[in-house]
């Protein structure tokens, strides 16, 4: 809100004010002026670099074999799994007749990450791991004859990371499309007949899977279609990028040439896939629109929009979301003290109906027993929902570290981070008062408690956001003036972000690049609680109008994110954990308001254990927010007025702005 008192700011002025740069190392100087970058990124940094590496490796392999498991994995990044899905009907086909290789006996989405580089093993985890659906095994792949190939084939990696084969009746590959050339594979006699086996196997489930979902949504009614269209609109505006696929249609919200409604599209867009269906009469409809919104229909029946990235970079495909939903269940069957699911009767989409609606009533009852989770791996965006087993010792340390630490410098007592939490709830109102060298004390737990974070996991960064003005936010609530909320900017909101000193290694051993990559991970962080904080409001017009994603409410775990976010790529964000948690404000509760993160740039990757004992952590200083939000609706004025680019800059070089050689240096040169 202006304040009224104050002189309005000329054009000029502003446009002057949104020029200087607020990078930490550079702060106070017109952005623009120095001669050249601080880092320039490589052309092939990220994801197009990874599948260069990928492809040589798998070029340089000694048999089809052993490059078809560098593929699949891209070299360990993915689970195996993924890519087996991601294949056309064709492509299926071909890969069971060349090297006897089925999704349906992948275990990859069933039994955890792929192995990780340099580790020697997969990632350790301890929670419960559902086996694979039961499925008929390959067929027996038959040797090779000394005859002259009968077909000429060809594999290749496309430049969205998918395997792609030439198959019988198909031109050759087009380069534009692949990250570099081609492995010739020779058919035999025998593997044509194989082939064309499993191809009209497969082309008549796909026509009997088309048929049945043709006459599900015909049930349903012209209406009931045109909600189930609008639903699966909302949930592409409203979740993470995904990518997929219907035969070698690729349907997406993600750069390029999107499909679906989303960053490029705004709603209603004619070029959406989705918005083209409403209104459109069934017999309108191809067979792939037709599994298109059935499948994005059962997903989301399961467990809402998050759901639909657990298909990311695969065939959208009924039997595939027979597989994901039949994981899920027996995961959530594998927690003790609940009934269990049943299986689906079928395959049929009335039957994997109920199955989806009973697992989304399951989930709730799972989730007050054991802890949900996501897995992410980062190089195809793809999302697997996890159990996560009872927290270990490991889970323990890091806690009593984090507490220990807490106990030293705040006025708290207690053993583990609940009974802090409990001693903060017996005395909350130092929370708005100076704290050291905060000036409040909700500034100063959220600081420390970031940095007993960093140092108990081990990671190169340690954060936590939130928001500025309490007292702003509650205020707008009860004037329920839900268009103020949505107007407000980044800088309402705020992330403390606190790397280890050792992280510099990463950014040339510089202090002053450390200080700039936590200050760009803090302004992203600001975007993130601005991007989710509409999500908790009222559907009014603005609400609606407002970009927003659903907020998220169960951790995950990433592997491998360096590949596509710029701000990865630029700050070496590979391994990390997410743990976001709800904030009560004057009675109205607020997914997402906050969060722990926690990133390593190298090394090993954070596990199960670190997400549970990180989870503990961003629930300590949720509990001390709402605290502080219950304290300013009594009527206590705090705002957060910490962790600006200033104060990034000073926590991590220990000196103030105006001492900075390199800030000096760059002033002459600017003037």
């Amino acid at each position: 809100m202006k304040d009224p008192g104050r002189r309005q700011e000329s054009r000029r002025a502003a446009h002057a004010r949104k020029r200087i740069s607020r990078r930490p190392s550079r702060l106070g100087i017109p952005a623009g002026t120095t001669p050249e970058p601080d880092r320039v990124a490589a052309p092939d940094a990220g994801f197009p670099g990874l599948l260069k590496r990928v492809w040589r490796r798998a070029a340089g392999a000694p048999d089809l074999r052993s490059a078809l498991e560098v593929l699949l994995t891209l070299d360990g990044h993915v689970p195996r799994d993924v890519q087996l899905r991601a294949l056309n009907t064709a492509e299926q086909a071909a890969l069971v007749a060349l090297a006897g290789l089925t999704w349906r006996d992948a275990d990859g989405g069933a039994d955890g990450p792929a192995a990780v580089p340099g580790t020697g093993a997969a990632t350790a985890e301890t929670g419960p791991r559902p086996p694979a659906p039961a499925v008929p095994s390959a067929p027996a792949v038959p040797s090779a004859p000394a005859e002259p190939p009968a077909f000429r084939g060809e594999i290749g990696l496309s430049t969205s990371g998918r395997i792609v084969l030439r198959t019988p009746g198909a031109p050759p590959l087009d380069p534009r499309d692949l990250v570099a050339g081609v492995r010739r594979v020779p058919w035999s006699r025998a593997v044509l007949d194989v082939y064309r086996r499993e191809l009209d196997q497969a082309r008549a489930r796909q026509a009997a899977s088309a048929a049945d979902c043709r006459a599900w949504l015909a049930e349903q009614g012209p209406e009931g279609r045109d909600a189930l269209v609008a639903q699966a609109r909302e949930a592409a505006l409203r979740t993470a990028p995904f990518v997929l696929y219907q035969e070698d249609t690729q349907y997406t919200n993600f750069r390029g040439r999107n499909t679906l409604t989303g960053k490029t599209l705004w709603p209603g867009h004619p070029d959406c896939a989705l918005s083209a269906l409403h209104g459109l009469p069934l017999d309108l409809w191809t067979d792939q629109d037709t599994q298109l919104v059935v499948c994005l229909t059962l997903l989301i029946r399961s467990a809402g929009f998050g759901r639909v990235e657990e298909a990311n970079g695969t065939q959208l495909t009924v039997d595939h979301v027979a597989y994901t939903l039949e994981r899920v269940r027996r995961a959530y069957n594998a927690v003790c003290g609940t009934d269990p699911v049943p299986a689906a009767a079928s395959p049929r989409v009335a039957d994997l109906d109920r199955l989806a609606a009973a697992l989304r009533a399951r989930r709730q009852e799972v989730g007050r027993s054991a802890q949900l989770y996501r897995e992410i791996h980062g190089a195809l965006m793809h999302k697997v929902e996890r159990v996560a087993g009872a927290p270990g010792p490991q889970a323990r340390a890091r806690e009593d570290a984090v507490a220990e630490h807490l106990r030293a410098r705040l006025p708290l007592t207690g053993a583990t981070l609940a009974d802090l939490g409990r001693d903060l709830a017996a005395e909350p109102g130092w929370l708005a008062r100076p704290h050291g060298a905060f000036a409040t004390g909700l500034e100063s737990l959220v600081y420390e408690t970031v940095a007993a974070t960093a140092t108990a996991f081990g990671a190169d960064f340690a954060m936590s956001r939130g928001m500025r003005s309490l007292p702003a936010l509650v205020r707008a609530l009860r004037g329920e003036n839900w268009a103020e909320i949505c107007d407000w900017d980044i800088t309402r909101f705020f992330c403390c972000v606190v790397p280890r000193p050792e992280a510099a290694a990463h950014f040339g051993g510089s202090e002053a690049a450390l200080a700039d990559a936590a200050w760009a991970m803090s302004s992203r962080m600001q975007y993130n609680s601005w991007h989710f904080v509409a999500g908790n409001l009222p559907r009014v017009p603005e609400v609606v109008a407002r970009d927003h994603f659903v907020p998220p409410v169960i951790p995950d775990l990433a592997y491998f994110s360096d590949q596509h976010h710029h701000g990865h790529v630029n700050n070496n964000v590979r391994f990390s954990i997410r743990s976001p948690q709800a904030v009560e404000v004057d009675g109205r509760r607020f997914d997402g308001f906050m969060d722990v993160r926690l990133l390593r740039c190298a090394g090993e990757p954070f596990g199960e254990q670190d997400l549970l004992a990180a989870h503990r952590v961003s629930a300590f200083i949720a509990r001390a927010t709402s605290l502080a939000a219950a304290l300013v609706a009594a009527g206590t004025e705090l705002e957060v007025t910490a962790f600006d680019s200033g104060w990034h800059w000073t926590a991590v070089t220990g000196r103030g702005p105006a001492d900075s050689d390199l800030l000096a240096g760059q002033g002459r040169r600017a003037s």
